[in-house]
C-alpha cells in the first residue's frame, strides 16, 4: 500500500506546466470579459478579454460558452492568487505570423474587415496580427475620405513581412491594378471604333468628362459633348451619371468618345434648309470685332458679317447686337464641305425708293435761284438807302 495521501495521489495526477506552454483547456465559466478553463492543472486558468483578442469591446459569452475546449498558452503559472493566466490571442498571433509569413510568400490574397481606420491609412486583423494598410496602397486613386472603408471587408495582399520589428504591409492598390488590367484588356478585345458603349461617368474637368467603361476609361472631349456648343462640362455632367456614348477612336489603350451620333446631325439636311435665299431666325451665341456668329440651332452657327448687319457703317457688331437677341437675316452662302453659312440682315432691307433726278435737279436749282434774287436785291436796297441817308 502506498503511504500517499489522497492529496498528494491527486496532485501526482495532475500534469505540470510552464510559462509558454500550450495546453488545451475546456470552458467551465464565461463572464463578459473572462472565462475560466479547466487546463488539468491543480489550479484553473483564468483567460481575460484583453488576453482572447484585440476588440475591446467583445463580449466572450458570444464566443465561448462552457464545455467549449480551446487551445490556450500559458503566461504565467501563478498569479498570486493560485491561478494560471493564460492567452488565446498570443498564441494566435504566433500562428498567425506564420500564416502571414506563408501568404507573403505565396502572394496568397488575404480578405479581413477594417478594425480601424487611421490618419495615414486602414488597420485590418488576421488571425490576431494586425497588418497596416497605407492610404497610398488603399486604392489606384487619391482617397480624401478613407471614413468610407470603415467595417469593410477588403481584400489586399501583403507587401512587407518584417516580424521582428512587428511591421506588417498590406497593398490593395496591387489587386486593383491587376483587375483593370485584366478588364482592359478584355473591354478592347471586344469593342471597335463605332459601337456605341454605356459608361459612368468617373470625373469632370474643363476640358472634359472621363467615363468609365468597364476596365478602361475614355475621354469624352468637350467638343464632343454635343453638336452644339458647350460652354462648360461641369453644368452638363456629374460624377455618377451614367451615359451612352460613341467609341469615336481608340489608340492604344486610349479610348476616345463622343456624343455626336450621326442620326442627330444637324447638318443633315441643311442644304435644303439653309439654302441661298432662305430667310431664317437664329439667336446670336458670340461676337467678333469682325462680325456675329448666329446659332441657329444646336450644333449649326452662321456668320453675320459686321458689313452685312446694317445699311449705314457699323463699327462692330456689339455696337447694335447683343448675345442671346433674335435676329432674322437672308442666307447668302452656304457651304456644307467647310460647313460654313453666311447670313445678310443688309439684304432684307428694303432698297431706297427711286428719284427722277431730272425732276428733283430743276425743284433744286429753282429754290436756289429765287434765293439768290431775293438775296442781291436785299443787298441793293440796304445800299441805295444808305446813301440816301448819307447825302
Amino acid at each position: 500500500m502506498s503511504d500517499l495521501t489522497f492529496e498528494q495521489m491527486l496532485e501526482e495526477s495532475l500534469k505540470t506546466i510552464h510559462t509558454g506552454e500550450v495546453v488545451e483547456g475546456t470552458v467551465i465559466d464565461v463572464k463578459p470579459d473572462e472565462m475560466i478553463l479547466n487546463i488539468g492543472y491543480k489550479a484553473d486558468g483564468v483567460l481575460t478579454r484583453n488576453e482572447y483578442t484585440n476588440e475591446s469591446n467583445l463580449d466572450l459569452t458570444t464566443v465561448a460558452k462552457p464545455g467549449d475546449k480551446m487551445e490556450v498558452k500559458v503566461l504565467k503559472v501563478n498569479d498570486g492568487d493560485g491561478q494560471v493566466l493564460l492567452t488565446y490571442k498570443r498564441l494566435a498571433a504566433d500562428r498567425g505570423n506564420k500564416r502571414i509569413e506563408e501568404a507573403y510568400n505565396n502572394r496568397e490574397v488575404l480578405k479581413a474587415k477594417v478594425a480601424q481606420v487611421l490618419e495615414k491609412g486602414l488597420s485590418v486583423i488576421v488571425d490576431e496580427v494586425r497588418i497596416f494598410i497605407p492610404a497610398s496602397l488603399i486604392s489606384d486613386t487619391y482617397e480624401s475620405d478613407l471614413n468610407k472603408y470603415a467595417d469593410q471587408e477588403i481584400e489586399f495582399v501583403i507587401s512587407e513581412y518584417n516580424p521582428k520589428r512587428k511591421s506588417y504591409i498590406g497593398d490593395r492598390k496591387q489587386l486593383i491594378l491587376e483587375k483593370k488590367a485584366e478588364m482592359q484588356k478584355k473591354l478592347l478585345e471586344t469593342i471597335k471604333e463605332g459601337d456605341t458603349v454605356e459608361g459612368t461617368v468617373k470625373n469632370v474637368t474643363d476640358f472634359g468628362a472621363f467615363i468609365d467603361l468597364g476596365g478602361c476609361d475614355g475621354l469624352l472631349h468637350i467638343s464632343e459633348m454635343s453638336w452644339g456648343r458647350v460652354e462648360n462640362p461641369k453644368k452638363t455632367f456629374k460624377v455618377g451619371d451614367v451615359v451612352k456614348v460613341l467609341i469615336k477612336e481608340i489608340s492604344g489603350n486610349k479610348i476616345a468618345l463622343s456624343l455626336k451620333f450621326d442620326d442627330s446631325n444637324p447638318w443633315k439636311g441643311a442644304a435644303e434648309k439653309y439654302a441661298i435665299g432662305n430667310v431664317v431666325t437664329g439667336r446670336v451665341a458670340r461676337m467678333t470685332d469682325f462680325g456675329a456668329f448666329i446659332e441657329l440651332e444646336p450644333g449649326i452657327d452662321a456668320l453675320l458679317h459686321v458689313s452685312q448687319i446694317a445699311k449705314e457703317h457699323i463699327a462692330k457688331p456689339s455696337d447694335v447686337l447683343k448675345t442671346g437677341e433674335e435676329v432674322t437675316a437672308k442666307v447668302v452662302d452656304f457651304n456644307e464641305a467647310d460647313k460654313k453659312i453666311s447670313l445678310s440682315i443688309k439684304a432684307l432691307l428694303a432698297p431706297e425708293p427711286a428719284q427722277d433726278k431730272a425732276d428733283g435737279d430743276e425743284d433744286v436749282v429753282s429754290v436756289d435761284i429765287d434765293a439768290v434774287i431775293s438775296h442781291e436785291k436785299a443787298e441793293e436796297e440796304a445800299k441805295a438807302e444808305k446813301e440816301d441817308q448819307a447825302e
